[in-house]
């Protein structure tokens, strides 16, 4: 295919599903944040087999995982409640997919969880939840 054609499809694909546009404005929300707070930013979406983390960053000498959690109401739970115990166990297996990717440095790693808040289509709050688990039994890393 032409690039022509590759950019004539682009711009007129359908439009994307609403919970997929507030997952990457959350993500996007989520990704500034934790730069503002001194994270430097690795990669997003990182894909395995077995899941996707939605942003990696470094925080000094430590490897973060960050998962990201957008709604736009907390009428029934907290979006940091959706990690459950089957959703940790993912990431953990993801995160080692990832650490075998670079050859198993010798890092500390934590998990973060990030929940955005929407209202209106608009970021209202980012909410920051630092090393929020570890690496579910029987994993283990370092």
């Amino acid at each position: 295919m032409k690039l022509a054609d590759r950019i004539k499809a682009w711009l007129h694909r359908p439009e994307r599903p609403e919970h997929l546009r507030r997952g990457e404005l959350g993500e996007r929300a989520a990704k500034k944040h934790l730069q503002k707070l001194g994270l430097k930013f690795l990669t997003a979406n990182f894909r395995s087999a077995r899941g996707e983390i939605d942003l990696i960053f470094r925080d000094d000498d430590c490897l973060v995982f960050a998962e990201v959690k957008t709604r736009s109401s907390e009428d029934w739970t907290r979006p940091a409640a959706a990690v459950d115990a089957r959703k940790r166990r993912l990431l953990s297996q993801t995160a080692l997919d990832y650490l075998r990717l670079l050859k198993h440095p010798q890092i500390k790693i934590r998990f973060d969880i990030v929940e955005v808040l929407l209202r209106d289509g608009e970021v209202r709050e980012v909410r920051h939840l630092p090393n929020t688990f570890t690496l579910t039994k029987p994993y283990r890393y370092g």
